[in-house]
Order: structure tokens, then sequence, then C-alpha cells
């Protein structure tokens, strides 16, 4: 007879639900806020983990740990190949799959991949100008990133979120016209507060837009009405008045949630992380292919949330940066 899964504590009593994978640390964009224009040194093949692998990994943590969601990330996973088959494999173990994009190829795999059974879509969008997308992205792709949100909420990938980082002189003038934007297409616009998790080292505390700052130019234009958080997710949301348009602000910096944080981070080449800013790994990959069995990893796995730290600093004189860029680690 099948039992429920013993909970995934930390030692502050928090239960951890949300798995996110890194499917890849490749990408095909070069954003000036997460890497060098001529790109990373990538992962060789050998070292990311097999569609088999990262099955196995997803198979313990909902069997046996009690993850009901997974949210699959890169780099861009877009460019995993074979995606819409690896997903279904996912959701036959029954959690929650959503799937983080910057949007370029989402446009001809929505359907394929709703298909196979991913649930939503959140899809990085950080300015409406092309021009200015080129200077962000260091690529001119954004009709492919317009053309990919229609198509997932065709797809029925809803609701389709787009998230948009504010860096002061940079697109900072573009908050109300994204939420125009999204609300125009029944898209859920998300701020999000800048982190330094860029390859370059180069976050500057000073030209992060921060959540009040964010709220401030909304106050501007709409009346906010506060909806408040849904469960542990990171985002504090408000609905605009007299209307359903919702607007999301994720405040990592200025106003953490780390007292309610349900997620753990599982890398593309095999290393669990129990917080964003983490800056140690449990390696699960060396586990899987050395033969441990799965009551070996879940204890690797228990052993890690069990280490996790009350919450990351990073406004504070004791933060310390993680080794690994955000490409790396998975959103």
């Amino acid at each position: 007879m099948n039992t429920a899964p013993r909970p995934l504590l930390d030692r502050f009593g928090r239960v951890h639900t949300d798995l996110r994978v890194s499917l890849t640390d490749r990408c095909n964009l070069r954003c000036t806020y997460c890497m060098p224009a001529e790109g990373l040194a990538w992962l060789p093949k050998a070292e990311v983990l097999s569609d088999d692998e990262v099955v196995r990994l997803v198979r313990i943590a909902v069997g046996r740990l009690g993850i009901t969601s997974v949210r699959l990330t890169g780099g861009e996973p877009l460019l995993r190949r074979g995606l819409p088959a690896l997903i279904g494999r996912i959701t036959a173990l029954g959690p929650e799959v959503s799937l983080t994009t910057n949007g370029i190829g989402l446009a001809r795999t929505a359907t394929a991949l709703h298909e196979a059974g991913l649930h939503r879509v959140n899809v990085s969008l950080d300015t409406l100008r092309p021009e200015r997308y080129a200077e962000i992205t260091r690529r001119d792709r954004i009709a492919d990133v317009l053309a990919g949100l229609a198509a997932a909420q065709a797809a029925g990938l809803a609701p389709v979120k787009v998230n948009a980082v504010p860096v002061r002189g940079v697109n900072d003038d573009e908050i109300l016209d994204l939420v125009e934007f999204a609300a125009g297409h029944g898209y859920r616009m998300r701020f999000i507060e800048s982190m330094p998790l860029d390859a370059q080292g180069a976050w500057d505390r000073n030209a992060m837009v921060t959540a009040d700052e964010i709220l401030a130019v909304l106050a501007t234009r709409w009346e906010l009405v506060p909806v408040g958080r849904h469960g542990n997710a990171p985002a504090e949301e408000w609905r605009i008045a007299g209307t359903d348009t919702v607007i999301g602000v994720i405040a990592s910096v200025t106003r953490p949630f780390c007292g309610g944080c349900d997620r753990v981070r599982l890398t593309a080449d095999g290393q669990l992380r129990n917080c964003l800013f983490a800056t140690e790994e449990s390696d699960l990959r060396a586990l899987l292919r050395g033969g441990a069995d799965d009551e070996r990893i879940e204890e690797a796995w228990r052993s890690t949330i069990a280490r996790k730290g009350p919450g990351h600093s990073i406004d504070s004189a004791d933060f310390v940066r993680p080794d690994r860029p955000m490409s790396a680690i998975g959103g």
C-alpha cells in the first residue's frame, strides 16, 4: 500500500514542495545583466543530467519527499532536445509542471509542450522596444518572443506570465507600458528586483529598481488593491481596482520572503542547492552514476535541506555571492 511521503523539512520547519530543475546552462541570448557578450564556458554534454537521470530524481522528489510542483528552467530550457517527451515523463509522475523561458522558440513548441502536459509558462521580456531589446539581449529577437507569448496563450498555457527586471536608466521608463501590454493581451505581468547573480559580478545595488519604486510608478496611473501572496509564491500581487488585471512584484532584495521559502534547486549537472544563493551544493549526479539506491539519494536530499539557512542576506554586509551565475543555477 502506498503511503504519503514524509515532508521535506529544514531546521526552521519550512516544508519544501517546489522543485526548480535546470535542464541546461546554455542560452541563445546574451543579456547584459546576466552574462558577457561572448557567453560562458558551457557544461560538457557528459556532465549534464540525461533525461533518465532527471526523471529518476523527480520521481524520488515526488514519491519520497512530497514535491508537488516542478519548474523547468535553464539557461534556456527550450534548447533541450526532446523537451516535450521529457515533460510528458515528468507530468506522468504527478506534479504540476511549469517552465520559465526567454520565449524564443516558444511559437513552434507551445502546442507540443501543452499536449505533453505542461501547465504554465513564464516568459522573460524586459522591454517592448525592438532597439532596446537588441541592446539588452544583444540579439534582435523580440518578434520571436511576442509570437511565442501569443502561441502559449493560444495553446492553453495559461496564465501566461511576463517577467521583467527593471534596471535604472535602462528600462525603468517602461513599467506602465509593460503592464498595459500584458493586460491588453490577457497576460499576467510580474516585475522582479535585479539580483547579484550576473556572471560578470557587475550587479549594482543602486541600479536596482525596488519594489516600493515599482509600486509608486504603478500608483501614478492606477489604484492598486493588495491581493497578497498566493501560498509560498515569491510574488506579492496587486489588482488594478475595477479590473481583473493582477500585477506581481518579486522583491527578493528589499522584501525577502525567505521565511516561507518552499523551493529547492537542481542544476543541469545534478547539483542540489537549498537556496538560490547557496554557497555549497550536494552532488546528486555522483550518487546517481555511482549506483546509489533511491533511499541513499533521499537521505542526501534531506541532509542538504536540513542545512538550509534562515535567509540569503542580500541586503546585508554579510552577503556572499554564490560562485555560479543565474544561468548556471536555474531560476
